[in-house]
């Protein structure tokens, strides 16, 4: 996190958890919980980081390496994607778009290192540059229904469909759904503006933490990749293709193979689920069914305390053994798990 924002938002009463590196919150987690349910929240983004990917060869370069198709991006969408291994597991999630003569990815804070260094051995001769730009540009989310108008009263846009980008003044918003309460909007900014738009938008919301703010992705049901999920799922299992972040028209990429195979033969027994426990969870975490011990039968992907009490999450699980799953063992607490998309 950059260091200027950092000290700011503890200025504005931001409390940062243990490790320094995010909002826990801005000092009543619970109110903040209820908040993101039934009012108008903002929410400092410092759990994600951003990637800037520049030079002639930029498009053509991510085109080859995700699995969306970035060439028909245009400078009024963003798009999910992800970064996979030859096996078609996803090594990172994104929200990508164009910024500039570049693009910008979005991706968990804790990846953004990893896959640049990871990224750089794909580039070769190719006139592309990869950058981590947490020193520089901060990410806001900005959720309900008093959204708009807190965008407006700030001289900002709200781009009116899904995943659409709009860009005042050097600040990026995109929608990146509807929401529980009223549309989600992921604002990029560098941190100097940060610091001059955060009062005029925390006038009309709640600040709130990043706990809030994960809980509205286990809502919205958006997967984000980290590094205790990393490599776990093939995108299908994640329900991926589902909002967008998956092209089934474009060439090849890594994995592209197995996921298509895995989209034609329709042989994806996991799928994602949004789970419900009286426990604590967290990325990473595996479930398990006394119906079938022999392995871990689902993997948490993110998780949240729910405003209603325990803990909300997204999980992949075997779709068969989701009414018997156990957070643990065979033994641990029963969680309730509900198919974000049944029909599929």
């Amino acid at each position: 996190m950059n260091p200027n924002w950092q000290s700011f938002l503890s200025a504005a009463g931001a409390r940062l958890t243990l490790e320094g590196t995010e909002v826990a919150d801005f000092g009543n987690a619970a109110d903040e919980l209820q908040a993101a349910r039934t009012a108008t929240v903002l929410a400092p983004l410092a759990h994600l980081g951003l990637i800037g990917c520049t030079g002639e060869d930029a498009c053509t370069f991510l085109h080859n390496q995700l699995s969306s198709d970035i060439k028909h991006l245009s400078m009024e969408q963003a798009q999910h994607a992800a970064w996979c291994t030859p096996q078609g597991r996803m090594l990172a999630s994104f929200v990508v778009w164009r910024q500039d003569e570049g693009y910008q990815l979005a991706l968990a804070s804790d990846l953004a290192a990893p896959i640049i260094k990871r990224l750089q051995k794909y580039v070769m001769r190719s006139k592309v540059t990869l950058v981590d730009l947490d020193a520089e540009r901060v990410l806001l989310g900005l959720a309900g229904l008093g959204a708009e108008a807190a965008l407006a009263a700030a001289g900002l846009v709200a781009p009116a469909e899904v995943m659409a980008r709009t860009d005042a003044a050097g600040v990026t918003v995109i929608r990146l759904d509807n929401g529980v309460n009223g549309g989600r909007f992921l604002l990029a900014l560098g941190a100097g503006k940060a610091a001059q738009h955060w009062p005029l938008l925390a006038a009309k919301t709640r600040p709130v933490g990043v706990p809030a703010w994960r809980w509205l992705d286990v809502v919205a049901a958006l997967p984000w990749i980290s590094a205790t999920t990393c490599e776990q799922f093939v995108p299908q299992m994640a329900d991926f293709e589902q909002i967008g972040g998956v092209s089934f028209h474009k060439g090849c990429y890594p994995g592209q193979e197995i996921v298509a195979r895995t989209r034609y033969l329709g042989k994806v027994k996991r799928h994602l689920f949004r789970v419900a426990s009286p426990v604590p969870l967290q990325a990473g975490d595996n479930l398990h069914s006394p119906e079938h011990p022999e392995q871990a039968i689902g993997k948490i992907v993110s998780a949240a305390p729910a405003p209603e009490g325990g803990y909300a999450a997204l999980a992949v699980i075997l779709s068969s053994y989701a009414e018997s799953a156990h957070i643990g063992s065979e033994d641990g607490p029963l969680i309730k798990a509900t198919a974000v998309n049944p029909c599929v």
